[in-house]
């Protein structure tokens, strides 16, 4: 059986902690797109493990395997394994082949074009990390994958094809001087190390070939996406978006596993119970009109803990968008959703979602399909009655029906209007903090 995981709004949704959950019934946990831009933030007996790359249910000692539609950065990866060594774990962590590598000469690269970008419309706000420029290479056919690594001799071939290029473009196009990131033979000598170690731990897969022998053997397999629906580079609000399919689909591209596979399985979408975002694009919820508006974020912002798990940066807050669910319903295809931070609107004077847009005079139910008309949209409020706070850790042990009326009232009405079920509830970091409704894999 499958499972797929999908943050259902702008990424930050809690999906870690999901992951973790029911992690425990899966044996493979694949991480399908992106790369270690993808903060996701594990707690375990009040422990907090931040990762980036390595898929979250390493901490749960399963296999976790970086799929065909990652970038990897080996940096990275090899620094989260030892912390995580370090801290008396043996996280089982597998790269596919397929996978494209991201290289310093991306980050350099990622960081000028965004700088460049600093005074115009198309400002995305990237981590910085290099994954755009690493997926422009791999769709120009000129990245540099996983599998080459392992051949030190192919690694010098593919270096000295893309290198010279990415001296061209920093020196001659931004006037700048490259540096270490366009030396070939030192790139070749680290990046052939790496390639060691892949080989000589045995962490190199074919995917496809990899999930086929674990299904085949009857195990579980939890596909883990990273960022949410409305930063997907195909169904999100473009430019303002990550360079790969977060959305369900990409479960199935990027792993090498069929979509009649994932199909069958169940999808699960993770909804925080407001809004935020980190960088830049159109969010018509934002609690950011006036003082008591600014006042109410900064509120939310410091209790939920609402600060980037990769870059820090404090993250933009508004009330939940529920147009913005009923597209990533659609385009996922949910059998279920999980809501987090319940706990964190408790105790407000003032509760909101926004339920619809207005539009030049209309009312829209969901998303335009150009973030420009997106950016024009107007919110249309819905109130509900707040709820109090309350011993959290004791109504996650009695369990759904122990939450406050007004919440269940609140989780009612999301149901209703994606016509979907909550599968869980999450009022806390920890997983015993989740109350869990229906189990995915049951």
């Amino acid at each position: 059986m499958t499972v797929t995981i999908v943050g259902s709004q702008l990424g930050d949704e809690g999906k870690g902690a999901l992951v973790d959950l029911w992690g425990g019934d899966a044996d493979v946990v694949v991480r399908y797109q992106g790369g270690d831009n993808a903060g996701h933030t594990v707690v375990e007996g009040g422990e907090e493990y931040a990762l980036s790359l390595v898929p979250s249910g390493a901490v749960r000692g399963k296999v976790g395997v970086l799929g065909n539609g990652c970038v990897v950065n080996p940096r990275t990866l090899f620094d989260e394994i030892g912390k995580l060594r370090e801290r008396g774990l043996e996280p089982d962590v597998r790269v596919a082949k397929r996978a494209h590598v991201i290289l310093p000469y991306h980050r350099r690269l990622d960081n000028i074009e965004e700088e460049a970008k600093e005074d115009s419309d198309v400002k995305v706000g990237t981590t910085g990390r290099g994954i755009g420029p690493t997926y422009e290479d791999k769709a120009g056919r000129r990245g540099v994958r996983v599998g080459d690594l392992l051949d030190p001799e192919v690694l010098r071939d593919r270096l000295e094809y893309v290198v010279p290029q990415k001296r061209t473009v920093i020196e001659d196009i931004y006037g700048l001087e490259a540096g270490e990131e366009c030396d070939v033979d030192a790139l070749h000598e680290e990046y052939a190390e790496f390639g060691r170690r892949l080989r000589e731990e045995g962490m190199t897969v074919n995917c496809s070939d990899f999930l086929y022998e674990r299904r085949q053997a009857g195990e579980n397999v939890m596909f883990e996406g990273a960022q949410g629906t409305l930063i997907d580079i195909d169904h999100g609000s473009y430019p303002y978006v990550t360079s790969s399919n977060p959305t369900a689909g990409g479960a199935a591209t990027g792993s090498g596993v069929g979509p009649t596979v994932t199909g069958r399985g169940e999808v699960v979408g993770v909804v925080k119970g407001y809004l935020s975002r980190v960088g830049e694009g159109p969010m018509p919820t934002e609690l950011d009109c006036d003082e008591a508006e600014e006042a109410l974020a900064s509120d939310i912002r410091e209790k939920g803990g609402e600060f980037g798990t990769v870059t820090g940066r404090p993250r933009r807050i508004g009330w939940l968008d529920v147009p913005m669910l009923r597209h990533a319903a659609r385009v996922n295809g949910y059998t279920g959703i999980a809501v987090n931070h319940l706990d964190v609107l408790a105790g407000l004077d003032e509760l909101h979602v926004g339920h619809a847009y207005e539009l030049e005079g209309e009312e829209r139910l969901s998303l335009p399909a150009t973030t420009e008309r997106w950016a024009e949209c107007e919110p249309v409020l819905k109130e509900f009655e707040p709820w109090p706070e309350v011993d959290w850790d004791a109504v996650a042990d009695e369990g759904y029906d122990a939450l406050p009326d007004a919440a269940l009232d609140y989780l009612a009405y999301l149901e209703e209007q994606l016509d979907t079920p909550v599968y869980a509830v999450g009022l806390g970091p920890d997983r015993e903090q989740t109350v869990v409704r229906t189990n995915p894999w049951e």
